[in-house]
Protein backbone atom coordinates (compact mmCIF):
# COMPACT_ATOMS: atom_id res chain seq x y z
CA UNK A 1 0.00 0.00 0.00
CA UNK A 2 1.32 3.54 -0.93
CA UNK A 3 2.05 6.01 1.15
CA UNK A 4 -0.93 8.71 -0.39
CA UNK A 5 -3.22 4.80 -0.46
CA UNK A 6 -2.49 5.01 3.56
CA UNK A 7 -3.48 8.55 3.94
CA UNK A 8 -6.28 8.49 2.44
CA UNK A 9 -7.86 5.04 3.98
CA UNK A 10 -6.21 5.92 7.18
CA UNK A 11 -9.93 6.15 8.69
CA UNK A 12 -10.39 2.26 8.20
CA UNK A 13 -6.93 1.07 9.13
CA UNK A 14 -7.34 2.93 12.66
CA UNK A 15 -10.23 0.52 13.26
CA UNK A 16 -8.72 -2.92 14.90
CA UNK A 17 -11.49 -4.76 12.52
CA UNK A 18 -10.35 -3.47 9.71
CA UNK A 19 -6.30 -2.48 9.70
CA UNK A 20 -3.94 -2.66 6.97
CA UNK A 21 -5.06 -6.06 5.70
CA UNK A 22 -8.58 -5.97 5.95
CA UNK A 23 -8.43 -2.35 3.82
CA UNK A 24 -6.26 -4.43 1.30
CA UNK A 25 -9.35 -7.32 0.71
CA UNK A 26 -10.87 -4.20 0.17
CA UNK A 27 -8.92 -2.45 -2.28
CA UNK A 28 -8.81 -5.73 -3.79
CA UNK A 29 -12.84 -6.63 -4.14
CA UNK A 30 -14.62 -7.82 -6.88
CA UNK A 31 -18.06 -5.98 -6.74
CA UNK A 32 -20.86 -6.43 -9.50
CA UNK A 33 -23.73 -3.67 -9.00
CA UNK A 34 -27.01 -4.39 -10.71
CA UNK A 35 -28.66 -1.14 -10.94
CA UNK A 36 -27.28 2.48 -10.96
CA UNK A 37 -29.87 4.26 -10.13
CA UNK A 38 -31.39 5.48 -6.63
CA UNK A 39 -29.56 2.46 -4.37
CA UNK A 40 -26.90 1.92 -6.74
CA UNK A 41 -25.72 5.53 -6.21
CA UNK A 42 -25.27 5.75 -2.57
CA UNK A 43 -23.72 1.98 -2.75
CA UNK A 44 -21.53 2.82 -5.53
CA UNK A 45 -19.89 6.18 -3.94
CA UNK A 46 -19.34 4.28 -0.78
CA UNK A 47 -17.49 1.58 -2.34
CA UNK A 48 -15.76 3.99 -3.81
CA UNK A 49 -14.42 6.03 -1.58
CA UNK A 50 -13.84 2.91 0.80
CA UNK A 51 -11.44 1.84 -2.06
CA UNK A 52 -13.39 -1.28 -3.46
CA UNK A 53 -11.19 -1.58 -7.09
CA UNK A 54 -8.28 0.32 -6.01
CA UNK A 55 -6.05 -2.20 -6.06
CA UNK A 56 -6.72 -5.57 -8.13
CA UNK A 57 -10.35 -5.21 -7.84
CA UNK A 58 -13.30 -3.48 -10.11
CA UNK A 59 -16.22 -2.20 -9.24
CA UNK A 60 -18.62 -3.04 -12.10
CA UNK A 61 -21.77 -1.33 -12.89
CA UNK A 62 -24.60 -3.13 -14.98
CA UNK A 63 -28.05 -0.62 -16.56
CA UNK A 64 -29.70 -0.23 -19.37
CA UNK A 65 -30.64 3.26 -18.81
CA UNK A 66 -29.98 7.10 -19.18
CA UNK A 67 -29.95 9.64 -16.58
CA UNK A 68 -33.23 11.61 -16.71
CA UNK A 69 -34.47 14.77 -15.07
CA UNK A 70 -36.67 12.82 -12.87
CA UNK A 71 -33.86 10.56 -11.03
CA UNK A 72 -32.22 14.13 -9.88
CA UNK A 73 -34.08 14.27 -7.04
CA UNK A 74 -32.35 10.95 -5.35
CA UNK A 75 -29.94 9.30 -7.73
CA UNK A 76 -27.05 10.97 -6.09
CA UNK A 77 -24.34 9.99 -8.84
CA UNK A 78 -25.85 11.90 -11.25
CA UNK A 79 -26.04 15.36 -12.60
CA UNK A 80 -28.04 17.88 -14.43
CA UNK A 81 -25.19 17.95 -17.01
CA UNK A 82 -25.69 14.38 -17.31
CA UNK A 83 -28.72 14.29 -18.26
CA UNK A 84 -29.08 12.00 -21.40
CA UNK A 85 -26.27 10.43 -20.57
CA UNK A 86 -26.00 6.54 -19.80
CA UNK A 87 -26.39 5.92 -16.42
CA UNK A 88 -23.37 3.67 -16.03
CA UNK A 89 -21.54 6.43 -17.36
CA UNK A 90 -22.69 8.98 -15.03
CA UNK A 91 -21.96 6.62 -12.46
CA UNK A 92 -18.13 6.01 -13.65
CA UNK A 93 -17.63 9.71 -14.01
CA UNK A 94 -18.52 10.15 -10.34
CA UNK A 95 -16.73 7.27 -8.79
CA UNK A 96 -13.47 8.24 -10.81
CA UNK A 97 -14.24 11.99 -9.50
CA UNK A 98 -14.31 10.61 -6.15
CA UNK A 99 -11.47 8.03 -6.06
CA UNK A 100 -9.52 8.13 -9.33
CA UNK A 101 -7.65 4.80 -8.60
CA UNK A 102 -10.70 2.96 -8.83
CA UNK A 103 -11.50 0.76 -11.46
CA UNK A 104 -14.44 0.62 -12.82
CA UNK A 105 -16.37 -1.23 -15.59
CA UNK A 106 -19.38 0.18 -17.10
CA UNK A 107 -22.29 -1.95 -19.02
CA UNK A 108 -24.90 -0.46 -20.17
CA UNK A 109 -27.06 -3.37 -20.99
CA UNK A 110 -29.59 -5.27 -19.31
CA UNK A 111 -28.72 -7.71 -16.57
CA UNK A 112 -30.09 -10.82 -18.22
CA UNK A 113 -29.64 -14.71 -17.67
CA UNK A 114 -26.49 -14.55 -20.09
CA UNK A 115 -25.28 -11.64 -18.73
CA UNK A 116 -25.30 -12.18 -15.30
CA UNK A 117 -23.86 -16.02 -15.66
CA UNK A 118 -20.62 -14.42 -16.82
CA UNK A 119 -20.36 -11.55 -14.29
CA UNK A 120 -21.74 -13.16 -11.12
CA UNK A 121 -18.82 -16.06 -11.74
CA UNK A 122 -16.05 -13.59 -11.25
CA UNK A 123 -17.03 -11.13 -8.64
CA UNK A 124 -16.93 -11.64 -5.00
CA UNK A 125 -20.45 -9.73 -3.87
CA UNK A 126 -23.36 -8.84 -6.26
CA UNK A 127 -25.26 -6.02 -5.30
CA UNK A 128 -28.97 -5.71 -6.46
CA UNK A 129 -29.86 -2.40 -6.21
CA UNK A 130 -32.65 -3.11 -9.34
CA UNK A 131 -35.74 -1.55 -9.51
CA UNK A 132 -37.70 -4.95 -10.93
CA UNK A 133 -39.44 -7.95 -9.83
CA UNK A 134 -37.73 -10.01 -12.85
CA UNK A 135 -33.86 -8.83 -12.59
CA UNK A 136 -34.17 -9.85 -8.91
CA UNK A 137 -35.10 -12.99 -9.45
CA UNK A 138 -32.40 -12.97 -12.17
CA UNK A 139 -29.89 -11.82 -10.14
CA UNK A 140 -30.86 -14.43 -7.34
CA UNK A 141 -30.46 -17.21 -9.59
CA UNK A 142 -27.59 -16.66 -10.78
CA UNK A 143 -26.14 -15.84 -7.30
CA UNK A 144 -27.07 -18.88 -6.12
CA UNK A 145 -25.55 -20.91 -9.34
CA UNK A 146 -22.25 -19.11 -9.42
CA UNK A 147 -22.36 -19.64 -4.92
CA UNK A 148 -21.59 -15.67 -4.27
CA UNK A 149 -23.80 -13.75 -1.62
CA UNK A 150 -25.56 -11.27 -2.71
CA UNK A 151 -26.75 -8.10 -0.92
CA UNK A 152 -30.37 -7.00 -1.86
CA UNK A 153 -31.95 -3.71 -1.25
CA UNK A 154 -35.54 -2.42 -2.22
CA UNK A 155 -37.44 0.79 -1.90
CA UNK A 156 -40.84 2.47 -2.38
CA UNK A 157 -42.66 4.94 -1.09
CA UNK A 158 -41.36 4.95 2.43
CA UNK A 159 -40.57 1.70 3.29
CA UNK A 160 -36.98 0.14 2.32
CA UNK A 161 -35.73 -3.10 3.65
CA UNK A 162 -32.20 -4.74 2.98
CA UNK A 163 -31.04 -8.24 3.38
CA UNK A 164 -28.06 -11.10 2.70
CA UNK A 165 -28.41 -13.89 0.73
CA UNK A 166 -25.51 -15.64 0.80
CA UNK A 167 -25.40 -19.39 -0.65
CA UNK A 168 -22.02 -20.38 0.64
CA UNK A 169 -23.82 -20.87 3.84
CA UNK A 170 -25.86 -24.04 4.37
CA UNK A 171 -28.72 -22.76 6.33
CA UNK A 172 -29.07 -19.13 4.25
CA UNK A 173 -31.66 -18.60 2.44
CA UNK A 174 -32.18 -17.32 -0.90
CA UNK A 175 -33.73 -14.29 -2.72
CA UNK A 176 -36.61 -17.33 -4.03
CA UNK A 177 -36.97 -18.34 -0.37
CA UNK A 178 -39.32 -15.18 0.63
CA UNK A 179 -40.68 -14.48 -2.55
CA UNK A 180 -41.41 -17.23 -4.80
CA UNK A 181 -40.69 -17.04 -8.39
CA UNK A 182 -43.43 -18.91 -9.61
CA UNK A 183 -46.26 -16.54 -8.30
CA UNK A 184 -47.87 -13.80 -9.53
CA UNK A 185 -46.33 -10.28 -8.17
CA UNK A 186 -48.22 -6.96 -8.73
CA UNK A 187 -44.88 -4.49 -9.64
CA UNK A 188 -44.99 -1.24 -7.74
CA UNK A 189 -42.88 1.06 -9.59
CA UNK A 190 -41.56 4.76 -8.46
CA UNK A 191 -42.31 6.22 -11.41
CA UNK A 192 -46.58 5.76 -9.96
CA UNK A 193 -45.69 5.18 -6.38
CA UNK A 194 -43.22 7.74 -5.46
CA UNK A 195 -40.00 7.43 -3.23
CA UNK A 196 -38.76 9.21 -0.16
CA UNK A 197 -35.64 10.70 -1.26
CA UNK A 198 -33.31 10.01 1.85
CA UNK A 199 -34.41 6.24 2.07
CA UNK A 200 -32.57 5.42 -0.92
CA UNK A 201 -29.47 6.53 0.71
CA UNK A 202 -30.14 4.63 3.61
CA UNK A 203 -30.84 1.34 1.88
CA UNK A 204 -27.86 2.11 -0.23
CA UNK A 205 -25.51 2.92 2.26
CA UNK A 206 -26.18 0.02 4.21
CA UNK A 207 -26.04 -2.60 1.47
CA UNK A 208 -22.84 -1.25 0.82
CA UNK A 209 -21.62 -1.65 4.56
CA UNK A 210 -22.64 -5.25 4.20
CA UNK A 211 -20.74 -5.67 1.11
CA UNK A 212 -17.45 -4.28 2.78
CA UNK A 213 -18.25 -6.68 5.79
CA UNK A 214 -18.54 -9.54 3.25
CA UNK A 215 -15.24 -8.95 1.25
CA UNK A 216 -13.03 -8.81 4.77
CA UNK A 217 -14.55 -11.74 5.93
CA UNK A 218 -13.73 -13.51 2.61
CA UNK A 219 -9.68 -14.33 3.46
CA UNK A 220 -9.11 -17.38 5.91
CA UNK A 221 -6.61 -17.26 8.17
CA UNK A 222 -7.37 -13.05 8.31
CA UNK A 223 -6.25 -11.16 11.36
CA UNK A 224 -8.38 -8.19 11.13
CA UNK A 225 -11.72 -9.47 9.57
CA UNK A 226 -15.41 -7.88 10.76
CA UNK A 227 -17.42 -11.35 11.14
CA UNK A 228 -19.65 -12.37 8.38
CA UNK A 229 -23.08 -10.39 7.05
CA UNK A 230 -24.93 -10.74 10.38
CA UNK A 231 -28.19 -9.76 8.25
CA UNK A 232 -27.79 -13.22 6.43
CA UNK A 233 -30.93 -15.14 7.06
CA UNK A 234 -32.80 -11.78 8.09
CA UNK A 235 -35.18 -9.25 6.40
CA UNK A 236 -34.39 -6.07 7.83
CA UNK A 237 -37.21 -3.13 7.26
CA UNK A 238 -37.72 0.19 7.32
CA UNK A 239 -40.53 2.27 7.69
CA UNK A 240 -39.24 5.58 6.58
CA UNK A 241 -42.78 7.63 7.55
CA UNK A 242 -42.29 6.75 11.11
CA UNK A 243 -38.46 5.61 10.88
CA UNK A 244 -38.83 2.52 12.71
CA UNK A 245 -36.63 -0.98 11.80
CA UNK A 246 -38.00 -4.23 12.01
CA UNK A 247 -36.77 -7.40 11.23
CA UNK A 248 -37.68 -11.06 10.56
CA UNK A 249 -35.27 -13.94 10.39
CA UNK A 250 -35.90 -16.23 7.17
CA UNK A 251 -34.95 -19.29 7.43
CA UNK A 252 -34.00 -21.46 4.12
CA UNK A 253 -36.80 -22.99 2.02
CA UNK A 254 -36.18 -26.71 1.12
CA UNK A 255 -38.79 -26.40 -1.28
CA UNK A 256 -37.61 -23.24 -2.48
CA UNK A 257 -37.11 -24.01 -6.40
CA UNK A 258 -33.90 -22.07 -6.79
CA UNK A 259 -32.01 -22.99 -3.71
CA UNK A 260 -33.82 -26.00 -2.54
CA UNK A 261 -31.89 -27.87 -4.61
CA UNK A 262 -27.84 -28.77 -5.14
CA UNK A 263 -26.09 -26.17 -6.80
CA UNK A 264 -22.62 -25.18 -7.55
Amino acid sequence: MTDDELLRYSRHILLDEIGIEGQQRILDGKVLLIGAGGLGSPAALYLAAAGVGAGTGQITLVDPDTVDLTNLQRQIAHSTARVGMPKVASAEDAITALNPAVRVRAIARRADAELLASLVAETDVVLDCSDNYATRQAVNAACVQAVKPLVSGAVIRFDGQVAVYDPRQEESPCYACLFDPREAFEEAMCSTMGVFAPLVGVIGATQAAEALRLLMASADGAKHSLPTSPLTGRLLMLDGLRMRWNEVQVPRNPACPVCGRPHG
